[in-house]
């Protein structure tokens, strides 16, 4: 009886927080399915009316749309296996004991704490510029007369590789703190049995860091589908955008608030597919 009743308590407690986040989560998602079911204007306020499912249709006919979503698509999967990969190489590397180390491993995080405009910026002209970037000034070095022009050439890659600089500490940190709660006795056990680098690699760490790596995946799958600051900024979104940035383009372009919404609703429903998929996988790997 004690139990049920501070189980009813706990419920009761919980409440108000579970009504504030219910609130804050669904309120903006009940408007945006309001507003992508009418023809709304924003320069014709006063002629708005029921368009039905048309909004989505038009906005999936739209000329960018396969072309944003393959961009998307492309761009979370290069960022994912980048950060992966790298990730990985840079837990190991920073669990070898070297002087400075703790120094070093918050040098590591911080650029995930810079705001994706700001690193934008650097990215754009600092680093990439053609002519007065850093790159540029390292071809002319090697004797390279005519310098690399990134966002002209390769937009996708160069905001990619922005986006997977950003996202590399977090995955970094993560598989870090995992890989430090590797059993000492299979290191040892390793060790004495003289099994190779790559034996040890491949055997050892890699399984024991599945999980945390499908947690990186599923965190960093539901941000990156709504990148949109460094498409923005680096004024790529023309040629390499997303369909956040396709959603920005109905809006802002044609100021047509019932396309946009439509474009909303079709990038939450994809985002949460992967969600799920992402989940389902986790929840295998956290099984086995």
């Amino acid at each position: 009886m004690a139990t049920r009743q501070a189980q009813r308590l706990g419920n009761w407690a919980l409440l108000p927080s579970i009504t504030v986040l219910s609130a804050w989560a669904f309120v903006p998602l009940a408007i945006a399915i309001y507003f992508a079911f009418l023809r709304y204007n924003i320069q014709d306020p006063d002629k708005v009316f029921w368009f039905g499912w048309n909004n989505f249709y038009y906005f999936m006919k739209d000329p960018y749309f396969l072309k944003n979503l393959v961009n998307t698509l492309l761009l979370v999967g290069g960022v994912l296996v980048t950060t992966v990969v790298g990730g990985i190489a840079l837990a190991i590397l920073f669990d070898q004991p070297f002087w400075g180390r703790g120094f070093v491993r918050v040098l590591m995080i911080s650029p995930f704490f810079i705001l994706p405009t700001v690193s934008s910026m650097v990215w754009k002209n600092l680093l990439m510029h053609p002519v007065f970037g850093l790159f540029a000034e390292i071809q002319r070095w090697f004797g390279v007369t005519q310098p690399f022009d990134w966002f002209g050439k390769v937009p996708l890659l160069s905001v990619g590789l922005i986006v997977s600089w950003q996202w590399l500490p977090f995955a970094a940190l993560i598989l870090l703190t995992a890989l430090q709660s590797l059993d000492e006795e299979q290191k040892d056990a390793a060790s004495m049995d003289g099994a190779k680098s790559w034996s040890y690699f491949w055997h050892i760490v890699l399984p024991h860091l599945a999980r945390p790596i499908t947690v990186v995946v599923l965190i960093e799958s539901i941000f990156l589908m709504n990148v949109f600051a460094e498409l923005k900024v680096t004024s790529v979104g023309g040629f390499a955008g997303n369909l956040t940035y396709l959603v920005f383009s109905r809006l802002q372009n044609d100021n047509d608030v019932g396309a946009a919404a439509a474009g909303g609703i079709i990038a939450i429903v994809l985002a949460n597919l992967v969600s799920i998929f992402l989940v389902r996988l986790m929840g295998k790997n956290l099984e086995n």
